[in-house]
């Protein structure tokens, strides 16, 4: 009896392993021709928009297809594109805006907010007045114009 359930437990975390590894695989090629899709699109300036200029089949995008517009379009959204090929919890795998939050936010926040202190601390520590170890001009002419 315990022999099987010891077996049935391996067996189930290996499946898990087997399919978190799939997934993972799979979200690094679509992140890759996700990145391929915006870096090789082309630029229309008359019409103000970015099309693409293959077929990504991954993707669900053909050629031709408005990536970026100034006017009215369907607007490609990779965490729905991860959820098409069910994938388990595609917040995991996609970085949250900087205006929610996230690392930037967290530094934008905390730590930049603390360097004005800094500052001030550094200029109380320095002494306020230094010596002048240099010789003083005749006239605050210069060197050459002493009459």
């Amino acid at each position: 009896m315990q022999a099987n359930s010891e077996q049935t437990k391996t067996a189930t975390s290996t499946t898990l392993e087997n399919k978190v590894k799939a997934q993972k695989e799979l979200v690094e090629t679509l992140k890759v021709q996700w990145k391929l899709l915006w870096n090789e699109r082309f630029s229309d300036k008359i019409r103000a928009e970015g099309i693409s200029k293959k077929d990504y089949e991954i993707l669900d995008v053909e050629r031709g297809t408005i990536i970026t517009a100034t006017r009215d379009f369907k607007v490609l959204n990779f965490k729905e594109i991860l959820e098409k090929h069910l994938i388990e919890h595609p917040d995991r795998f996609i970085q949250p805006n900087a205006n929610v939050g996230g690392w930037n936010k967290f530094v934008k926040t905390h730590i930049n907010a603390q360097k004005p202190q800094r500052r001030n601390h550094r200029q109380l520590q320095e002494p306020a007045n230094k010596s002048i170890s240099s010789q003083s001009k005749k006239s605050r002419r210069g060197w050459l114009h002493a009459t």
